[in-house]
């Protein structure tokens, strides 16, 4: 029976997936981040190589023919032509796709191949496929095009928070305790002159965006802001894509993926909720029940053609296998 690899490579993580026709998973791998924006293309690479491998080997090293890498990263046709061509090089599929790894997130959660996907994790992105097949997307690529948002943005307006509560530039905040206390420290002038003075430090920072959640959850305002901010954004996003595929009046489905939604915060999804029916009162947000990398490995099942009886009965068991690996 064909087997197929599907890949979600975020700027965190990598998770590999090897799947038979049927939609059985065969072997998995998961690991520290591939994408070459974030360690480079040989790097990127050696690691993607790794995990695919290691997936492969516990179906005594048997490689996939069709194979689907959902990458963070793959945001120019230059990026997925490099990408692809360094996929190819590696001999672990057959026929190689790269797509933006939004498209993982968007076929894993939609009931229906088109629809919106907002990704919120280290950094943020957004896509849309319409009813026709149409694709739209944001370039995604951090302050040069206008993002703002993801865990770091998040992790870093804390931080300033923090030290602008304290010294007196911004409004008091309980995270002129939580933040530095974070990071064993007792104030924020204290966690500046640490992370000034050790800056391997700075990579932690962007693990304070649970805490900013969680500080706006027991009621501060300056916490609030920020999880508000992030949510506005995320509604610009969501509806200038909805506008741009012109499906305001329809019942699109918008999918988040990212791993700053496993937040548990109601009033943030009201917001995200409430802001996007604005514009498409039809919409519906949809949150993941399964990872992104089910997704990837959908993509590569509908590549394989067949019968659509087949291909429905390998989607079930598929979704069915990763809602329990979830």
């Amino acid at each position: 029976m064909p087997l197929v690899l599907g890949v979600d490579g975020g700027n965190s993580k990598t998770e590999v997936w090897l799947v038979s026709a049927d939609g059985s998973i065969i072997g998995t791998a998961r690991g520290t981040t591939s994408s070459h924006q974030q360690i480079g293309l040989e790097r990127g690479m050696a690691q993607l190589e790794a995990l695919a491998r290691e997936a492969a080997s516990q179906a005594s090293g048997v490689l996939a023919g069709e194979g689907v890498f959902c990458l963070a990263g793959a945001d120019f046709t230059s990026d997925v032509r490099a990408l692809t061509r360094a996929i190819e090089r590696l001999g672990i599929v057959e026929r190689v796709t790269v797509l933006n790894d939004s498209f993982a997130g968007l076929r894993a959660g939609a009931s229906r191949p088109w629809g919106i996907a907002l990704v919120c994790g280290r950094g943020i992105n957004g896509a849309g496929i319409g009813p026709d097949g149409r694709q739209v997307r944001f370039d995604g690529v951090g302050d040069i095009s206008g993002d703002w948002g993801g865990g770091r943005s998040v992790a870093y307006a804390g931080l300033a928070a923090a030290v602008r509560g304290r010294d007196g530039r911004g409004p008091r905040t309980a995270l002129e305790t939580k933040v530095p206390a974070f990071f064993g420290r007792r104030s924020p002038p204290a966690l500046v002159k640490a992370l000034y003075d050790q800056p391997r430090l700075q990579a932690s920072i962007e693990e304070l965006a649970p805490l900013v959640f969680d500080a706006a959850i027991a009621g501060d305002r300056v916490a609030r802001s920020i999880v508000d901010r992030l949510a506005d954004e995320l509604i610009v996003m969501a509806t200038a894509l909805i506008r741009r595929l012109r499906l305001t009046r329809s019942d699109i489905e918008v999918v988040l993926t990212g791993g700053v939604f496993a937040a548990t915060d109601a009033a943030f999804y009201e917001r995200l909720d409430s802001g996007i029916r604005d514009v498409a009162p039809g919409a519906r947000l949809v949150r993941l029940s399964v990872p992104p990398v089910a997704g990837a490995v959908l993509l590569a099942l509908d590549r394989l053609g067949g019968d659509a009886a087949a291909r429905s009965a390998a989607e079930a068991r598929l979704r069915a296998a990763a809602i329990r690996t979830a």
